[in-house]
């Protein structure tokens, strides 16, 4: 046992370079060619080196930060036990200082990985875009307001509004949405990219923090949807589980690396219903207040006030044909 322990105060203590750490598991040779991988990949990616003195952006702690925001938005159904509505304004100013001091730390660490701003100016943009973060969640609180009354008039399952908050995987991945863009928006795109796959980890359903989504979004069941970077939704959208939002194809430079950013994903204007399993590619148009079926693959336009289904005829055909006799082999 106390040697186990001295094992963990060496892990611990050996997070400062030059501290020597007891060997119990005899891995020095793993950890010998670990360094010389991450050698070999720093010196062939110059680009994107890795700004170890730095650090980065955490996940576990950026995951911290997600559910402490939910929880000052909603905080009688998202919050700790202990809230009531005589204590929650006092809960939610605790929380949102705790959270935007995380918070602020977190994108000082973006800012000096992504543009090797020095400290005192990685300092001031990460409070500028706190400030400015902290003044829009009165916003988006009434944007998911709509979006929780779209998923309970939406879903004939759900019995109340406090169901649809707590249980439901699709508000909890707009939840995550809705803060990831606002902090996409506001330039820190690697933490709101974090944020959005917590999101995609928890609940399936994957959300590109670039992504446009207007009011009363509403996703049923959800496992599987995937909305790419580029997509706008317009506002009463609702779509099922394993619908696809994605690009048709990825236009290269002259040496074959990608061209990023370019709009490459659908466009879904005002009421449209999507169904599960429908793929939506490339830029195209879905016209306001149209309905796409289920398990359909759509690269082109459709008109408003469409309804776009799968095709029967060959169903029709093999059942004729069954009824009359006919194999199979004679049918093709």
């Amino acid at each position: 046992m106390n040697e186990l322990r001295s094992a963990e105060l060496g892990s611990d203590h050996g997070r400062d370079a030059g501290v020597e750490t007891l060997d119990l598991w005899d891995v020095g040779d793993v950890v010998h060619e670990l360094a010389q991988i991450r050698r070999h990949w720093r010196s062939t990616n110059a680009r994107h080196v890795e700004h170890g003195a730095k650090g980065f952006p955490s996940r576990v702690r950026l995951a911290k930060i997600a559910e402490e925001l939910s929880s000052a938005l909603f905080p009688l159904r998202l919050g700790p036990d202990f809230v009531r509505q005589a204590n929650e304004d006092t809960f939610i100013t605790q929380t949102l200082q705790i959270a935007a001091s995380r918070l602020h730390a977190q994108l000082r660490l973006e800012l000096a990985y992504a543009d090797e701003i020095e400290s005192p100016l990685a300092d001031q943009r990460a409070t500028e875009i706190v400030v400015a973060f902290l003044q829009a969640l009165p916003n988006l609180r009434r944007l998911l307001d709509l979006d929780i009354q779209a998923a309970f008039r939406g879903d004939p399952a759900a019995r109340s509004i406090d169901e649809v908050l707590i249980c439901y995987p699709g508000l909890l991945a707009i939840i995550h949405h809705r803060l990831a863009h606002t902090l996409y928006l506001m330039g820190a795109p690697l933490v709101a990219r974090i944020i959005s796959e917590i999101s995609h980890g928890g609940t399936g359903i994957d959300i590109h923090p670039g992504a446009q989504i207007g009011k009363g979004f509403f996703i049923d069941h959800g496992t599987g949807v995937v909305i790419g970077e580029t997509a706008v939704i317009g506002d009463n959208v609702r779509i099922y589980q394993g619908v696809t939002l994605g690009a048709k194809n990825f236009p290269t430079e002259a040496d074959g690396a990608l061209i990023k950013s370019l709009p490459r994903h659908p466009i879904i204007e005002n009421d449209v219903v999507i169904y599960a399993g429908a793929t939506i590619l490339g830029r195209v148009t879905i016209g306001a207040g149209s309905e796409i079926g289920g398990n359909v693959w759509i690269t082109h336009d459709i008109p408003p006030l469409s309804q776009v289904m799968q095709a029967r005829e060959q169903n029709h055909l093999i059942r004729q044909a069954r009824q009359q006799g006919i194999t199979r082999s004679e049918f093709n």
